[in-house]
Order: structure tokens, then sequence, then C-alpha cells
């Protein structure tokens, strides 16, 4: 009980638990009895009463807290260039070794990389002639990792751990991981350690994404939820600059170059973000006022880690719901996946091609950043999944005037699948009550990530020029927007802190 007074006193958000949210209930409750027919504040309107509901403060906490998704889409896309298919060029003058499309009908002799073969793991370790599953074997191992990672640790930060640490703890063991990696000696060992780095990152978006909507007032939780996109969005843009200037050097580089910056930012995260919400000199008035929040008793008992879990199953509403976004979620997650992983498919150059898909990424926040207090959330995604649908499946269209249209047209679709996955996400925050957001936007992310796992998948069982997926891509995220028609719109809405208030609230609607 003491630590929660002095979690109280302090302002830190670590104490809203579903688990201590009773024993603050019942603290309150039996020591300062509010009057008959009092009014309780939303936890909402508290902060925003005493600390406003924006400031220099949260804004600097936000955007700290926000770059961690540079690192992390640095780690999500990497493989694009480290295990791409190398360029190769005849080095006999005969007539059939230039007539020959597929290298592995040619002897050694006859054909050599247009690079050193290090730049790839797929020339370093003599894989061209390998099976296409082995092939894509470390990008599918890295999204099992963070799917496993998000299954295990799904509820830590509600739990135990709490956001900030589980923040630092996910990125450190990243960018540690992505580091051993470099000292990879076949791909069975490199692919280990994409498991272990995917199962490291698996939290670090939901961490990151919870805690900067957590830090601010309902007015501007949207705009700096968004904020971390675009931060996503710079370290995809990130990759074919470092990339390109590593062109010649060995795949190796790249995750020095990305691991060791992601190191000096976890000890920055571990030093200087903190879950506190309010200045020193606003604590105290915190602290009284929060004896004003309502918490409402819940009727479970959370004796372990994943009572979140449980929350979000025996509640049928909230079942619904999540399984809902999730089913959205897989099929947006097989597109903004594996379209990156299968530019090298295209007929396009590979630098440009990852350039201009990172670059579609900042109209896209821009896009969710200045509209998403005008956007109604179920209309948004069933449009923009609807578009990139089409796009992408007008990709595959064959004859010349289509191959010259079609890093245009992937384009197009790329960006209508970011911009529905990122209202998808501040959806998703904006559907479930404080106790169980975490584990709900991070079973989300999961369901975003499983579909990624498919996506290689999809990928290496293609030809060489595999574009009839992007037809299967179309056909999976066309449809499902859908199932967004089916939720409940939340613009403008007020969050709730337990899920007995959300379920009133919803019984309240209804009447």
């Amino acid at each position: 009980m003491y630590a929660l007074k002095k979690n109280l006193a302090t302002g830190s958000r670590d104490w809203l638990t579903t688990a201590e949210s009773q024993k603050v209930a019942h603290l309150w409750k039996s020591t300062d009895p509010p009057p008959p027919g009092k009014h309780h504040s939303s936890l909402d309107s508290t902060i925003e009463r005493h600390i406003g509901d924006f400031g220099w403060a949260q804004f600097l906490q936000a955007l700290v807290v926000s770059s961690a998704w540079i690192f992390d889409a640095q780690q999500t896309f990497i493989t694009v260039f480290t295990d791409a298919n190398p360029t190769w060029h005849c080095t006999s003058d005969q007539l059939d070794c230039n007539s020959v499309s597929n290298i592995c009908n040619l002897p050694n002799s006859s054909r050599t990389w247009d690079l050193p073969a290090y730049t790839s793991i797929i020339s370093e370790w003599n894989l061209e002639c390998s099976h296409s599953i082995i092939t894509g074997l470390p990008a599918s191992s890295f999204f099992v990792g963070c799917l496993v990672g998000g299954i295990v640790l799904a509820t830590q930060a509600d739990s135990s751990l709490g956001h900030k640490n589980m923040l630092f703890l996910s990125c450190l063991t990243m960018s540690l991981s992505s580091l051993f990696t470099v000292f990879s000696t076949n791909i069975w060992v490199y692919s280990a350690l994409k498991l272990v780095c995917g199962f490291c990152r698996s939290t670090i978006g939901t961490s990151a994404l919870v805690l900067t909507a957590e830090l601010v007032g309902k007015r501007w939780r949207g705009q700096v939820g968004v904020t971390g996109f675009l931060c996503s969005t710079i370290g995809f843009l990130s990759l074919p600059a470092i990339a390109y200037l590593n062109r010649v050097s060995s795949w190796r580089s790249l995750y020095l170059w990305t691991s060791i910056p992601g190191i000096l930012y976890s000890m920055l995260v571990y030093f200087f973000v903190c879950e506190r919400i309010a200045p020193p000199s606003h604590s105290s008035y915190l602290t009284r006022s929060f004896s004003e929040v309502s918490f409402e008793q819940e009727t479970w008992n959370n004796g372990n880690v994943y009572s979140t879990i449980k929350m979000l199953v025996q509640k049928r509403w909230a079942f619904r719901r999540l399984l809902l976004v999730m089913v959205i979620a897989f099929r947006i997650g097989m597109v903004y996946y594996g379209m990156p992983l299968g530019l090298g498919n295209l007929s396009f150059n590979l630098y440009l091609s990852v350039t201009f898909n990172a670059l579609a990424e900042i109209p896209s926040s821009l896009f969710t950043i200045l509209l998403i207090s005008k956007l109604n959330r179920k209309i948004s995604v069933l449009a923009f999944t609807m578009i990139s649908g089409i796009f992408s499946v007008m990709c595959a269209l064959k004859g010349q005037l289509w191959t010259r249209f079609q890093i245009g047209l992937e384009i197009i679709s790329f960006f209508s699948a970011c911009t529905a996955c990122n209202i998808l996400l501040i959806f998703t925050i904006e559907l479930f009550p404080t106790c169980v957001r975490n584990s709900a936007t991070s079973m989300v992310r999961q369901a975003i990530v499983f579909g990624g796992v498919f996506s290689p998948m999809l990928l290496a069982a293609e030809s060489k020029d595999g574009i009839s997926s992007y037809v299967v891509f179309g056909l999976v995220i066309g449809c499902c927007g859908l199932f967004a028609v089916c939720l409940p719109e939340t613009r403008g809405r007020a969050l709730f802190d337990t899920m007995d208030e959300e379920h009133k609230e919803k019984q309240h609607a209804m009447v």
C-alpha cells in the first residue's frame, strides 16, 4: 500500500493496472469516501485539469519515447538488403550463358556476382540455388519471434514492469541481438538470432504508443500517437541510405550501423524517460485530485499477469471488438510487411523502390496527424483498405504499359495500407479501457505481425517475378475493412479506466 501511495504522490501512472486500481479504489473509499451525489471525474479530466492536455514536458517525453520506432523499423526491414538476391553476370562469351536466366543452370566458372560475395547472405553462404523456404527463413523467423514475444510479453507492461522499463529492455535486447548477428557463421545461426531479435522487439511499438498516448490529454492523443508512426518512417527511410553507402561492404555492416545507435538510445530511455505525468510542483494537486477519480471495482481475480487477457475474453463485447480488430490487423499486416519484402521482384531499382515506399509513409503519417481528429474511424479503415486492395491487384496486370506504372501503383497501395494501419492502432486504443489497453493493443499488433509471418512464405513460394502475390495481397486487404463496420465509432469519445465503466457506457448507449 505504501508503494501505491508513493506512486500517487509522484504522479506516476505505472499504478494504473487493474489489480492495483482495485487497491486504489479500496484505499480512497475506505479513508476518504466522497460525499453523496458527488460526481467522480475521469483520469483524463483530472490530468487535463491540473497539468493541461499538452505542454513542453509532455512533448519532449513523447518525442524521446517515439524515437524507439526508428530502430524498430530498421530491424524490421533490414533483411530487404542483407538477404537480397544479388545480381550476376557471365564470365564467358558463350552464347548459351547469356541466354540462361536461371543462375543454377550454369557452372560456377561461367558466372560471377556483380558485387563482392559478402554483400548478401545469399552469395556469401552460397544459397542462390537453395530452396526458397531456406532463403526466406530469416525473415520468417524474425516475424515468428515477434509473434511469440508479443504473446509472452503482452501483459508485462500492464502488470509488473511498466511501460518505461518494458521499452528500455526491449530496445536494449533487440539491439544486442542485432549486434550478435554480425558473428553469424551460417543461415541457421543467423535465423536463430533473427528469431531472438524479433522476440525482443515485439513490445517496442506497443509500449511506445501507449506511453505517449497516456502522457497527454485526449485532444492531443491522436496527434502524439502518430508521431511514433512518423519516427518509424524515418527509420525505414534511413535503411536504403545506409545500405547504399555500404553497398560494397559486408552485409554485417548494416547490423553494426543500426544496432550500436539502438544500444545508446536504450541508455537515453533508461536515464531520461519517466512515467511521471506531472512536474513536482503539481504532484500535491494530483495526489488530492486522484481521490476524486472513480475506480470501479472489477469482478475478476487478477492473480496472474494474464488476467487482462482473461478480462478481454470473458467480456463478450470486449472479445467481439478484439476479434474484429485482430482480423483486420492480420490482413493489413500481410500487405504492410509483404510489399516492402517483395520489392526485389519488381522491375525497378531496389534502393529507389525501398526509398519510395519509405517516403510514402511520411504523407501517410502527416495525413493521419492532421486529420485524425476529423476522421471517422470505421469509414477511414474501410476506405483505405479497399483503395490498397484495388491498386495492389493492378500491380499484377501484365503488359508493357502496366509494368511502366507498376512502382506507382505499388506506392499508392502501400500508402493506403500504412494509413489504414495507423488509424487502426489509434482506433484500438480508443476501443478499450486503460486497464487492458496495452494488452489489447499488443494483441492487435501481434495480429499485424502474424500477417507478416505469411508474407515471406507467400513471396518464397512465387516464381522469380513474384507478381501474382500482389493479387493475393489485394484480395486480402481489400475485404478486411468490411469488418470495421461492425465496430463502434470512437472519434471524440473519452477513454475509460476500467472494464465496468466501459460496459456501463455501452449499455447507456444502447438505451
